[in-house]
C-alpha cells in the first residue's frame, strides 16, 4: 500500500509539472462516471448529492488500497506477481490519460512513470522485508526490522510530503481563482429588470427568490474543476455555419450584455429536490453569435462542448428564438465562480441542464440530431430536455412536527420559459385550495408561494401542484428522473400536536 501510495503521488507529482489538465486518478475517476449505467449515476446522485464526486474518490481510493494490498501479498509469495498487478494499475490509467479529451502528448508517459516508481519501491521494500528473520532469537532480528521499519516509514511520509506538493504544484485552479478576483465584469447594456413589488415573500425557511452562488447546486461530470486563463479562452464556432468563428474573451466582454434571472435545474432532480437554483445570469445572446457564424439549412442542434470533453446538444431554435439564451460570464453580479463554468458557460432558459448548460465552454458546433449526440444522449437519455412544471413544499419540512392552528405552507413553482399561473394545495386527497402565488420576476424564473391552513392535532399528507400560465397543470403521474425528467406531486407528510 505504501508503494502504490508513492507511485500514485509521483503520478500526481508529474501531472502537475507535466499535464496539469489531466492526470492518472481524474482521467480513471473521469473514465469511471463515463462508463456507469445512468441508474448508477442516479443512486449516486440521490445517496450523496453533490458530494458525489468525493463519494467517488474515497471509493476509488478504497479500491487502490485493497488492490494495493493484494500485490504486496502476492509479491512475497512469488516473485513478480505483485509486479504484474501494478502494471496493469499503469495500463489502466494509460488507457484513462489517452481517452480524455484534454489529454496531451506529454500526459501519456505519466501513469506509466507513477507504475515503474510503484514497483521499485514495492521491490525495494519486500526485500528489505525479505532481509528480517522472524525468529526471535535471531541476532539480526532487530536490525533487520528497523531497517524495514524505517524504510516503510520513510516511504509513508514521503508519499504524504509528496502529496501535498503535488496538490500544490496541480493548484493552477488557485491562479485562475486570482484572476478572476480581479476581473471587473462589464456594466450590461440591458440590465435585469427590477422585481415585481411582493416578489419575494417573508416566509421563514422559505427558498431565497435568488440562490446565493456559495449555495447553488452543481451537477457535472469534472472530477476536478478546470482552470482556464481567461486571457487564452478561445470559443469556436464551427461545424454547418457560412464562417466559422473564434472568440476571446476580451472581444466577449466588450460585446453588448444582457442581465436576466433563470432558474436552471438538473434533470436528475427528484420531485421536490433541491437541484435547481436560481440566479442573475450577465451574458452576450447566443444568437448574436451564431448570426455572425450564420447557420447553413438543415442544421438543427448545437453541439457545445466543455474544456473537459462533455458535450451538450441543443435544439437549434432555442437557441436562436427571443429566449435570453446567453453565453454567460457573470453570475449574481460577479464573475462566474470556477465550479460554476468559469470564464464562460451556457445558460438556456427551459432546458434541463444536461442539454444546454454547457460549463468551462469552448467550442460551438452546428449540426444535426441525426448526425451527433450529447454526452448524455447514448447513455439513455431523451434528446431535447425541456423542463417540466413542477412545484415543492419547503415549509414546513417533510416530518416536521408543527403545533396546531394556523400552519403556515411556502415554497416555490416552476415552468421555465412558459411561467406559472397558479399554486394548489390539497390535504389528505381532499379539495384543491388556492395558495397566495407571489408575482415571477418573469417566467424564466420560479415564483414563490404560500398558504395558511387551520390545522387540529392529528397527520396529515399535503400536496402541491402548479398551473403554467398557459392553464396547463403539472402532471400527478409520477415518473423517474430517467429519460426526461421526474413527474408528480411533491407529498408531504405533517405531523401536528397540540
Amino acid at each position: 500500500m505504501v508503494a502504490v501510495a508513492a507511485g500514485v503521488v509521483l503520478g500526481e507529482l508529474a501531472a502537475g509539472l507535466l499535464s496539469p489538465s489531466v492526470s492518472p486518478v481524474t482521467a480513471v475517476g473521469g473514465a469511471v462516471i463515463d462508463a456507469v449505467p445512468p441508474a448508477v449515476k442516479e443512486w449516486a446522485i440521490g445517496v450523496f448529492g453533490m458530494a458525489d464526486k468525493a463519494a467517488l474518490l474515497g471509493g476509488m481510493a478504497l479500491a487502490i488500497a485493497l488492490l494495493a494490498a493484494l500485490a504486496g501479498v502476492l509479491e512475497w509469495r512469488r516473485r513478480f506477481a505483485g509486479f504484474a498487478v501494478i502494471a496493469v494499475f499503469g495500463v489502466v490509467g494509460l488507457a484513462a490519460v489517452m481517452g480524455r479529451a484534454q489529454a496531451t502528448a506529454s500526459a501519456i508517459p505519466v501513469p506509466l512513470l507513477s507504475a515503474a516508481a510503484a514497483i521499485l519501491v514495492l521491490r525495494g521494500l519486500v526485500g528489505r522485508l525479505r532481509t528480517w528473520s522472524p525468529e526471535p532469537g535471531s541476532a539480526a532480528a532487530g536490525p533487520a526490522r528497523r531497517r524495514f521499519l524505517q524504510a516503510l516509514g520513510g516511504g509513508a511520509a514521503v508519499a504524504a510530503l509528496g502529496g501535498v506538493i503535488a496538490a500544490a504544484l496541480r493548484g493552477a485552479a488557485a491562479g485562475v481563482s486570482e484572476l478572476r478576483s480581479k476581473l471587473v465584469l462589464p456594466a450590461a447594456a440591458s440590465p435585469a429588470p427590477p422585481f415585481p413589488a411582493g416578489a419575494e415573500l417573508t416566509l421563514a425557511d422559505l427558498s431565497p427568490l435568488v440562490t446565493p452562488n456559495r449555495d447553488f447546486y452543481r451537477i457535472d461530470t469534472a472530477l476536478t474543476v478546470p482552470a482556464i486563463d481567461p486571457e487564452k479562452w478561445m470559443l469556436k464556432v464551427t461545424g454547418l455555419v457560412d464562417r466559422e468563428v473564434e472568440l476571446d474573451f476580451a472581444t466577449l466582454l466588450a460585446k453588448p450584455m444582457i442581465e436576466r434571472h433563470v432558474t436552471i435545474a438538473c434533470v436528475s432532480n427528484e420531485v421536490g429536490g433541491d437541484l435547481i437554483g436560481n440566479a442573475r445570469w450577465l451574458g452576450w445572446p447566443v444568437r448574436e453569435l451564431l448570426a455572425m457564424a450564420g447557420p447553413r439549412s438543415g442544421a438543427d442542434m448545437v453541439l457545445s462542448r466543455s474544456k473537459d470533453g462533455w458535450t451538450a446538444g441543443t435544439p437549434l431554435e432555442a437557441l436562436t428564438d427571443t429566449r435570453d439564451a446567453m453565453l454567460a460570464v457573470g453570475m449574481n453580479g460577479e464573475p462566474l465562480p470556477l465550479e460554476h463554468g468559469f470564464p464562460v458557460r451556457l445558460i438556456v432558459p427551459g432546458l434541463y441542464g444536461y442539454v444546454s448548460a454547457t460549463k468551462w465552454l469552448t467550442e460551438i458546433k452546428l449540426t444535426r440530431f441525426a448526425d451527433d449526440v450529447g454526452y448524455w444522449t447514448p447513455r439513455g437519455w431523451s434528446e431535447r430536455g425541456p423542463i417540466k412544471t413542477s412545484s415543492r413544499i419547503d415549509v414546513p419540512r417533510a416530518g416536521r412536527t408543527v403545533r396546531a392552528g394556523t400552519v403556515a405552507f411556502g415554497g416555490v413553482a416552476w415552468a421555465q420559459h412558459t411561467g406559472i399561473g397558479k399554486v394548489e394545495l390539497r390535504v389528505n386527497r381532499g379539495a384543491w385550495q388556492a395558495a397566495h402565488l407571489a408575482p415571477g420576476i418573469s417566467r424564466d424564473t420560479w415564483y414563490q408561494w404560500e398558504l395558511a391552513l387551520p390545522l387540529t392535532p392529528g397527520q396529515y399528507e399535503v400536496q402541491v401542484r402548479a398551473t403554467d400560465l398557459n392553464g396547463t397543470p403539472q402532471t400527478e403521474q409520477r415518473a423517474p428522473v430517467a429519460p426526461d425528467g421526474a413527474t408528480g406531486f411533491h407529498t408531504i407528510r405533517v405531523d401536528v400536536t397540540p
